[in-house]
């Protein structure tokens, strides 16, 4: 995502977020353990799409974003592409060839948004394995995990949504070694770089690890307020004056990094600021041609619909429709979507991530 090149190697971006009504962790004024959100996403299942439309619709705040009807010819799409993906998993458990911790903890993610979790259900041996995968992998590499931060980052993710989803005790202690690379990675500037040493930085890999740290303290693991501050001031320092965000300055803004700077700033209480309002301005005034072909298609539509939804009824309802229909026309007859950057796996699970907006699975990028 950054000087016309895209591979996890060298210039590559993606992440999850898939969106829950409620916080469990703040439930009624307390802190809840993350063992709670299994039980609160279970009942979730008990709210159908139009009854939560019509008590959104009644609330006081005219910004509430409501659960979008979920299009039947879209839920037929995602139950396809997690079909499609639950023939790729590997022996070892994971997915993808030489990404893997990449595409594992992406796929996880897109199964968990649906309401699939790891050792129950359908699906529920599989993820487990799949969460195996991850952990070997951070034990492996001392809480490291893939090749660089960016891979890194969408481990230490997928290991905070699935804890309190899973029994499995071990996910703690690799998150939070996980969460301490992050910390000792960030550069002077405030954002990263691939490589887990503090030297350098772009919009890229800085805003996957805001994602992660935010799932992570979300969880309940110490993330220092510092830090958040730091990655804050970095990613405004590559805005534009026209609102885009550039990539290692502020210069030649694009979509997707526009679409990946507004959501992390969104992501950290940053929502009247002026650099989101210009963000947001700039994202909604771009040509039709990004529901098209758009360069980094799948990885600024991640973004994008994110940021829509924390943004607002207004925005959220406009942009939906629109991707949601682009990618029911993109995908293939196996149920996978391809072209995309990261490879076919890691491209299908993103598809799911993004027509799933109006699951609530999973605790982060929750209003």
């Amino acid at each position: 995502m950054g000087n016309g090149q895209s591979s996890f190697a060298s210039e590559q971006t993606m992440t999850k977020r898939a969106f829950f009504p409620l916080n469990p962790l703040r439930l009624c004024g307390r802190s809840f353990g993350r063992r709670t959100i299994a039980v609160v996403c279970a009942l979730a299942v008990l709210l159908s799409a139009p009854v939560y439309s019509a008590l959104a619709q009644n609330a006081a705040d005219p910004d509430r974003v409501g659960v979008a009807e979920l299009d039947p010819k879209a839920e037929q799409a995602i139950d396809a592409a997690l079909r499609h993906l639950a023939k790729k998993q590997g022996q070892d458990g994971s997915w993808g060839g030489q990404y893997k911790c990449a595409n594992t903890a992406v796929v996880l993610m897109a199964f968990m948004l649906k309401g699939h979790f790891p050792e129950r259900g359908e699906y529920g041996e599989m993820l487990n394995k799949g969460v195996g995968y991850l952990l070997s992998q951070a034990k492996a590499g001392e809480g490291y995990m893939g090749v660089n931060m960016y891979e890194h980052g969408l481990g230490t993710l997928a290991l905070s949504e699935a804890w309190g989803m899973s029994t499995r005790k071990e996910i703690r202690d690799a998150l939070k070694k996980a969460v301490d690379v992050i910390l000792r990675s960030q550069a002077t500037s405030g954002g990263w770089r691939y490589q887990p040493m503090p030297i350098d930085a772009d919009v890229s890999v800085t805003v996957m690890q805001i994602v992660a740290l935010s799932s992570a303290k979300e969880a309940g693991i110490y993330v220092p307020d510092k830090t958040i501050t730091k990655a804050i001031a970095y990613v405004k320092s590559l805005q534009t004056p026209e609102g885009g965000f550039g990539y290692s300055g502020p210069s030649a803004p694009g979509f997707a990094r526009s679409a990946a700077g507004v959501m992390s700033l969104l992501m950290c209480g940053e929502g009247k600021s002026k650099a989101v309002q210009k963000g947001l301005q700039y994202l909604n005034t771009l040509p039709k041609s990004v529901f098209k072909n758009e360069q980094y298609f799948f990885y600024g539509h991640y973004y994008a619909i994110q940021a829509m939804y924390q943004a607002g009824e207004g925005s959220y309802q406009k942009w939906y429709p629109q991707i949601r229909d682009a990618l029911i026309q993109k995908q293939g007859k196996d149920g996978a979507w391809s072209g995309g950057e990261g490879g076919g796996e890691f491209t299908t699970a993103v598809g799911v991530l993004i027509l799933g907006v109006p699951y609530r699975y999973l605790p982060i990028y929750q209003r």
